[in-house]
């Protein structure tokens, strides 16, 4: 219970004497109790019952703290125990990986042009003209445990310069491991406009010996490891040939082919 004291004027003018020192002035042997000023309370409260109960217009407050305190903790717990089970997998995914790298050793195919032969390439002629490139397509597959499956839906591009002079596609089949397969690919253009600026270079090129033109291949493959095929990939080849000459009997006197692969 807490003690209240009262204002002067309500209270005696003095107090007994008491022997116990605190809250007074002592005055030889004795002790007299200060009185606050008149009008004024001094209440008394234990300190356990301050930290215990909140006054009353901070309750509901306090409540609304304390039943937020749980949610607060099982969000985290749903937060730290994600992160561990994308953790986990991620290492899980990261050896199996590692694994299927250390048994079958993959390596990437690789892919050359090894011949081309030129047609109805008129330089001479006003009208647009209709090329057509027998490109010869060397593939391989130096894999001892992966077979390669090409599948339908592959195109092949010839340009000169800016110029896409004829496009064609790679036939459907199946490349076994450690294996070469060289195909030969018509293509064909139609009605293509070369410009006066593209025929005389052309031309100037031709008297050079030096002509240089870009294939483009874009191949969609199935890699077969064991018996487990996977989702269809992306093989993409870019290659920047010389040849001497426009006609059927022309020549590769230079090549640069990059590949690369579309996991995606």
């Amino acid at each position: 219970m807490a003690d209240r004291v009262h204002p002067r004027d309500s209270s005696p003018a003095s107090s007994p004497i008491s022997s116990n020192n605190s809250g007074g002035v002592a005055t030889g042997t004795q002790t007299k109790h200060v009185l606050p000023s008149p009008g004024t309370y001094v209440v008394q409260v234990p300190k356990d019952q301050i930290y215990r109960y909140p006054p009353p217009g901070n309750s509901r407050r306090y409540e609304a703290l304390r039943k937020r305190k749980p949610r607060r903790s099982f969000c985290c717990r749903c937060v730290c125990y994600t992160f561990s089970l994308l953790l986990i997998l991620i290492i899980a995914l990261g050896i199996t990986a590692a694994v299927l790298y250390l048994v079958f050793r993959p390596e990437a195919p690789k892919y050359t042009i090894s011949e081309v032969a030129i047609k109805y390439f008129n330089l001479t002629s006003s009208s647009p003209v209709s090329p057509e490139f027998d490109v010869t397509i060397r593939a391989e597959n130096p894999n001892n445990k992966i077979g390669i499956y090409y599948r339908k839906g592959s195109s092949v591009t010839v340009f000169y310069s800016d110029v896409r002079l004829t496009n064609g596609e790679l036939p459907e089949f199946y490349q076994p491991t450690n294996n070469i397969t060289v195909f030969q690919t018509p293509l064909k253009g139609s009605n293509v406009l070369l410009g006066n600026a593209v025929k005389t270079a052309l031309r100037n090129e031709q008297k050079k010996g030096k002509v240089p033109f870009k294939v483009n291949i874009k191949a969609p493959v199935k890699v077969e490891v064991g018996a487990v095929k996977t989702w269809e990939i992306t093989v993409k080849v870019k290659c920047d040939i010389t040849v001497n000459t426009l006609t059927a009997k022309s020549k590769i006197i230079s090549k640069d082919c990059k590949y690369s692969v579309g996991i995606w």
